[in-house]
């Protein structure tokens, strides 16, 4: 396009050793994450990275006490916090449409068969995962709205966790019909159908958690907020107050949180249907959106290393309870305590915190 060519290359280092940089985000496979992410905070270069889960606990105390000693900030880049439901759902709760808040729960649940038992040939690192371990290996895109619900880590935590696992048939099926003669077809995969997570809370609040990946479904992240005075579900996109008829179907109210919207849409996504642009219905570009201005502005990314930890560590804990029969596992508290002290959200919710300056993504999208 008659610019300079990039810089390339296929070592991490070599683009740290030669300085200069703002920000860099982390796209690779799940193991790497915090390694590289390390590496460039004590160069102090602000990072954020991909989604996933970690192989040990210790690698996210490794990520919190790296941020602890450079200070440098640090995003995990959980697109689905910036969901447009999700946010409305957050925006009623907020504001007591609910009641006290009791419950949360949500999955990931997305039929992946084809691209984990292909993945030697299509080099997606999922497929090491699914053979060898059984865990929530992917509990973030439903955990990270609930965390924002439930108030962790800014007045509340999670306490314990427990995990089941059914058997494991759903890939090893797809293998024997889809790639026969293939030596995937005669492989072990260690990872459970469906693995129900239970999380909770040093206030007594609830999450429940489902990791359904390797049965034919339909796509959902069966988000749902469950409170005193009313519930939001995503499956059906439906909100239900006190005092409406029990007896009323989902086919009554299938889709009515659009009537909603018109009074509680989060004020974010108000600001973002001006002009809505990019993948995953909007929702990519707005955690990048946040990302860029964290860095612009100096501020403490709006979901950051504590969160990360809390999120990530889920992996290895529910990993704990399903080999242990469900048992309960204790969750760390990544902030050492300061959860009791780090009310600061704003008003509208810590998510909003990177919103309020100019949006400019958008900007420069418009100069292009």
């Amino acid at each position: 396009a008659g610019n300079p060519t990039p810089f390339t290359t296929q070592n991490y280092k070599e683009i740290i050793a030669r300085g200069g940089l703002d920000a860099a985000v982390i796209a690779t496979d799940w193991n790497m994450h915090v390694p590289i992410t390390i590496d460039f905070m004590e160069a102090g270069v602000q990072v954020g990275f991909e989604v996933g889960g970690c192989d040990s606990v210790e690698e996210c105390w490794d990520l919190v006490r790296t941020w602890e000693k450079t200070r440098v900030p640090f995003m995990f880049m959980e697109n689905c916090c910036y969901g447009r439901r999700e946010l409305m759902a957050l925006n009623m709760a907020r504001k007591g449409l609910f009641g006290s808040v009791v419950h949360c729960s949500g999955g990931y649940m997305h039929d992946l068969r084809e691209e984990i038992v292909n993945g030697d040939v299509n080099r997606h690192y999922r497929q090491r995962n699914y053979m060898l371990r059984n865990c929530d290996n992917y509990p973030t895109h439903e955990l990270g709205p609930i965390m924002q619900v439930l108030d962790i880590n800014h007045g509340n935590r999670f306490v314990t966790l427990n995990s089941v696992s059914s058997c494991a048939k759903g890939l090893h099926e797809y293998a024997v019909e889809h790639r026969p003669d293939d030596p995937v077809s005669k492989a072990d995969f260690a990872q459970g159908d469906i693995v129900t997570t239970i999380l909770k809370c040093a206030d007594g609040r609830t999450a429940t958690l489902v990791l359904d990946t390797t049965l034919p479904r339909i796509y959902s992240r069966g988000f749902t907020v469950r409170g005193t005075k009313g519930m939001y579900c995503a499956d059906g996109d439906f909100v239900h107050l006190d005092g409406e008829s029990e007896f009323d179907t989902v086919a009554d109210k299938v889709n009515n949180a659009e009537k909603y919207a018109e009074e509680y849409e989060h004020p974010l996504w108000k600001k973002y249907r001006e002009n809505p642009v990019g993948g995953h219905d909007g929702i990519d570009w707005l955690v990048y959106n946040a990302f860029i201005e964290s860095v612009r502005e100096g501020i403490t990314p709006p979901l950051d290393t504590y969160d990360a930890a809390t999120l990530m560590c889920i992996s290895v804990l529910s990993e704990q309870s399903v080999a242990m029969g469900g048992a309960p596992v204790a969750v760390p508290d990544f902030t050492s305590g300061k959860w009791i002290e780090r009310m600061e959200k704003p008003e509208e919710d810590k998510l909003h915190i990177v919103m309020e300056s100019e949006l400019i993504v958008r900007e420069s999208t418009k100069q292009r």
